[in-house]
């Protein structure tokens, strides 16, 4: 069952098409990799789902329902949480808290809210940092503590943007079996990921972009085998 459709969608920033055309769909309990060169257009395609870029042309519709005039409050609402890649968590609030504020997108309860941040805490394995400023955590514990907020809204597809990036290689198997368990629970993934293996091991699908423009849609092995792939993102032993 599809989730989310993205249909024929553009847009631009003076002269410069930053999507173009784009269109796709994700099923029900899927993890959509998408890959490309930098300014490829993968960070604008996630801004204009979630509503904090409007669209030129085209429209995407979530759950049978065209949420492309929705502000990204009232998107979130019905069901498609976000990470990003630049982590701006509530620096002087506690891991506990900051996971709290997106409870309360479900939950006005003060106690059932506190319950279900202790649950998706514990979830992603920071339990032990409940009561820590979120200043205090290193950079991979911030990626967990960014799942966390996205998670706590109870989302049916979760956008993921560069999970991975940043952090050092001994936390990255870690970051990738998160990545696995959310989709054992039930949620449909969409995420950016410049590592080729980790995008290659977790998904079902794989949607490059390259200028602002989709050039191949597909299972993992025929994308990597996909000459315009090659061409503009994965490079061959020949060229490195």
């Amino acid at each position: 069952m599809t989730i989310l459709s993205v249909e024929n969608l553009g847009r631009s920033f003076g002269g410069i098409r930053a999507n173009h055309d784009i269109s796709f769909d994700i099923n029900e309990g899927e993890i959509l990799g998408i890959i490309g060169p930098n300014g490829a257009g993968k960070s604008t395609l996630f801004d204009l789902i979630t509503g904090y870029t409007k669209a030129d042309s085209g429209k995407v519709v979530f759950a049978g329902q065209d949420i492309s005039a929705l502000r990204p409050d009232k998107i979130s609402n019905l069901g498609i949480g976000r990470t990003f890649q630049k982590l701006k968590p509530f620096a002087d609030m506690t891991l506990l808290e900051n996971v709290m504020i997106g409870s309360f997108v479900r939950e006005s309860n003060i106690k059932k809210a506190r319950d279900n941040a202790l649950e998706i805490i514990d979830f992603v394995d920071l339990i032990e940092k409940r009561h820590h400023f979120a200043r205090e955590l290193s950079t991979g514990q911030r990626k967990r503590l960014e799942l966390a907020r996205a998670m706590a809204i109870k989302p049916r597809l979760l956008l993921m943007d560069e999970v991975t990036g940043g952090v050092d290689q001994k936390t990255i198997p870690g970051l990738v079996a998160l990545i696995k368990r959310l989709k054992a629970s039930g949620v449909t993934i969409a995420t950016i990921e410049h590592n080729i293996n980790i995008i290659m091991e977790i998904s079902d699908n794989i949607l490059a972009l390259d200028q602002g423009q989709k050039i191949a849609f597909g299972k993992p092995k025929d994308i990597q085998n996909n000459q315009k792939v090659i061409d503009s993102y994965l490079g061959t032993v020949d060229v490195a």
